[in-house]
């Protein structure tokens, strides 16, 4: 599982909301060829984290997920990419590939700290094409279109996802 394939599709991280219904964020992955956008329910400090990441801000000392990433460095491994890969039972689930020398090595994770840690290590990040179906994906043409969207969700959609 190293190498993309085509039942994963490469999405971008184009945003952070807050659902005011359940008290938690959500990250919103977008096809990185498409208009399709997957919100994914997290948790608060992985959205901090993910947000520090996406404005390009280091902490004065590392967090969780800047540990890993030094981890892996100093290691010599690379993050390959990860990719939310399963829906059971309203959960999302995520695998990390790793790369060290010739050794694919595959962790489970929560896409949410998956997805920190991707954007530290500038690590692709991919949605398998049975989650985009399973989930709660949508298309939007614009970033204006994503606020809009998720304002008009029914409540019943609120908090549906674990994370």
């Amino acid at each position: 599982m190293g190498k993309n394939n085509m039942d994963e599709i490469l999405v971008k991280v184009v945003g952070l909301g807050f659902d005011i219904m359940t008290h938690q964020p959500v990250v919103f992955l977008r096809e990185a060829d498409g208009k399709r956008v997957l919100p994914i329910w997290i948790g608060l400090s992985e959205a901090h984290a993910i947000a520090l990441a996406l404005a390009h801000k280091t902490p004065p000392r590392p967090l969780t997920h800047d540990l890993v990433k030094d981890i892996i460095e100093n290691l010599d491994a690379r993050l390959t990419k990860i990719v939310v890969n399963k829906l059971v039972n309203d959960t999302y689930y995520a695998r990390i590939i790793l790369t060290q020398k010739n050794a694919v090595t595959e962790l489970d994770a929560r896409p949410s700290d998956a997805i920190a840690i991707a954007l530290r290590t500038s690590a692709s990040i991919y949605v398998s094409k049975e989650v985009f179906g399973e989930g709660r994906a949508f298309a939007v043409d614009e970033k204006d279109e994503l606020k809009h969207r998720f304002q008009e969700l029914e409540p019943e959609e609120f908090g549906k996802y674990n994370f």
